[in-house]
C-alpha cells in the first residue's frame, strides 16, 4: 500500500484489513480517536514500530515524558517537527517496510 493510498483508506469506516497494529494505530489516530489508537499501538509494543507510533500518540497528547520513553524503546530520536510532519514520516516508513 502506498502513502496515497493509505491517506485515502482514511474515508473509509474501517482500516484496511492488512494493516498491522502500528499502521492500525496511524489511522485511528487520523480518524480522531486516540484511544482506540493507543490500543493498537500498545497490542504490540515489542516492535520498534509500534513504539514509535507509541511515542508520537503520547506526544500529540502532551505527555512529552512519555513520549521520550517510547522514543527510546522505538530507538528514535524525540521528534521536533511538527505533528503532521511526524505522522506523514511514520506512516511512509512503516508502509514502505510491510
Amino acid at each position: 500500500m502506498t502513502l496515497e493510498e493509505f491517506r485515502a483508506s482514511l474515508a473509509w469506516a474501517e482500516p484496511p484489513p492488512a494493516l498491522d497494529w502500528a499502521l492500525q494505530a496511524l489511522w485511528w489516530e487520523a480518524q480522531g480517536h486516540w484511544d482506540r489508537a493507543h490500543e493498537c499501538a500498545q497490542l504490540d509494543d515489542a516492535d520498534p514500530r509500534a513504539a514509535w507510533v507509541h511515542a508520537y500518540l503520547h506526544r500529540k497528547e502532551g505527555d512529552l515524558a512519555n513520549a521520550a520513553y517510547w522514543y527510546r524503546r522505538a530507538g528514535r530520536p524525540v521528534a521536533q517537527d511538527a505533528l503532521e510532519a511526524e505522522w506523514l514520516a511514520i506512516a511512509a516508513e512503516l508502509l514502505a517496510r510491510s
